[in-house]
């Protein structure tokens, strides 16, 4: 009985031993991987607006005068005098802001009934024109980029002309570019 003692003690110390050297193998053959970083998050700007350098007033028939301009207003005046003559001013519209942007409608103001007989008017967004107010756009304006936007006013030879103007008449036009982010 003894011996068989001694056997199961022997058995015992052997497999300690074997454990211990396992338990060391073990640790040498592992290892930890770490990762640390630092992230700067830029401020978010928000920057559409019209470019107040590169603006055309007198491209068209008629010289477009007295250009009025701030970031997100412009201001013209035109004289048209006889049927053909045509005004038009060339802006840019352009995004410094560090979002995409979408425009998202254009608005006209509509002309009068006597108005639209002898007078157009229309906004052209790149390659895309506007002659009256147009909802539901997704046109993309990407951070740092522009666009060119042109205002072209017509008087136009209606088809009767009784429907010429009498005297002066003074139109109040107005076009809006509306953005939202992309």
């Amino acid at each position: 009985m003894e011996k068989k003692r001694n056997g199961q003690l022997v058995i015992i110390g052997i497999l300690a031993v074997a454990i211990l050297f396992m338990s060391i193998g073990f640790a040498a053959y592992s290892q930890r991987l770490n990762v640390t970083g630092n992230v700067t998050v830029k401020k978010a700007t928000w920057s559409v607006h019209w470019d107040q350098s590169t603006f055309e007033a007198a491209t068209g028939s008629v010289a477009v005068s007295k250009v009025s301009m701030s970031n997100t207003d412009v201001s013209f005046t035109a004289t048209l005098t006889k049927p053909g003559d045509k005004a038009e001013l060339k802006l840019k519209a352009v995004n410094d802001g560090t979002f995409d942007a979408k425009l998202t409608a254009v608005t006209l103001s509509a002309l009068g009934a006597n108005e639209s007989k002898y007078l157009t008017y229309e906004v052209k967004y790149g390659s895309t024109t506007y002659d009256a107010t147009t909802t539901g756009l997704t046109t993309a304006l990407n951070a740092g980029a522009s666009e060119d936007v042109t205002i072209v006013v017509t008087y136009t030879t209606p088809a009767d002309s009784a429907d010429l103007p009498q005297e002066d008449v003074t139109v109040n036009l107005s076009a809006s570019l509306d953005y939202q982010q992309a």
